[in-house]
């Protein structure tokens, strides 16, 4: 689970600094929310293959596939509704917006991530009483 965790937030590192390069590219021609969601699309079918390669070590299949985008709603919604917040309530700026709004919601990603990705895994080994 260390193992996990660890090269969760490797792959989280490079698919911010993907989703980031990608949304200050459609910034220059797009409106930033579009930016954002394009950008974020985009990232998130990079993370999908990453994490199945690297953090769960598991094959990739359609039905996984299918149901990654799920484990990135919460993620999706708290930095979204975060870069909405910066921009235009706090008005602090759109070019950093996204990576200050994304910090959040990477707990609840990883959490719900492993569920898609190892569906019969548990989060903690349950421990089993000794006999005496």
């Amino acid at each position: 689970m260390k193992r996990q965790i660890l090269t969760f937030a490797v792959v989280g590192v490079i698919n911010t600094a993907a989703y980031y390069c990608l949304y200050l590219m459609f910034l220059g021609w797009l409106p930033y929310l579009a930016a954002h969601i394009l950008a974020f699309t985009l990232s998130m079918v990079g993370s999908f293959f990453l994490n199945a390669r690297f953090t769960y070590r598991t094959r990739p299949t359609w039905r996984k596939f299918l149901l990654f985008p799920l484990t990135n709603v919460t993620n999706f919604l708290i930095t979204t509704a975060g870069v909405y917040v910066i921009v235009d309530v706090l008005h602090a700026g759109s070019r950093f917006a996204p990576l200050l709004a994304s910090a959040a919601a990477i707990p609840v990603t990883f959490v719900v991530s492993r569920r898609v990705m190892l569906p019969g895994a548990t989060a903690r080994p349950v421990a089993r009483p000794t006999a005496e």
